[in-house]
């Protein structure tokens, strides 16, 4: 995995993991890098330091890099238990939300896609709903 610094079309900053370089350029080529700030879709990569520890501060480095990895295994035990309570609505989620919202079927958690669009829509509306990073499964 590999974190990124990203910077929307707005100027607001964020990060991102990937698995590895080529999948942040395709993502963000096919415009699924979404700010958090704003929902804005125009990604692109900033100016990053490299994360190279000074000499003796290893300490400081593994602490950065136990974090990292804690922070990973909570975004995928929360993915678990969205998958397993939720139901998947895909791309229709900004539908189906609406639909729940206006009680035209009975309220139940759901989780999909929608686009920077639909979600600035749906904020309009004030229909509730939040953005979480999905992080992809570990295959072992």
């Amino acid at each position: 995995m590999i974190v990124y610094r990203l910077t929307c079309k707005n100027d607001h900053e964020f990060e991102a993991w990937f698995r590895d370089s080529a999948a942040c350029d395709a993502q963000i080529a096919e415009g699924k890098v979404i700010c958090p700030h704003c929902g804005d879709s125009s990604a692109r990569k900033s100016l990053m330091t490299p994360n190279v520890a000074p000499k003796g501060t290893g300490t400081e480095a593994g602490k950065l890099s136990a974090r990292r990895a804690a922070m990973m295994r909570e975004l995928r035990q929360l993915r678990r238990k969205v998958e397993e309570n939720c139901d998947y609505v895909g791309p229709r989620f900004a539908e189906e939300a609406r639909r729940i919202h206006y009680g035209e079927t009975d309220s139940h958690a759901i989780y999909g896609e929608t686009t920077p669009k639909e979600a600035k829509a749906l904020t309009e509306e004030g229909i509730e709903f939040g953005r979480i990073p999905w992080v992809p499964q570990l295959d072992s």
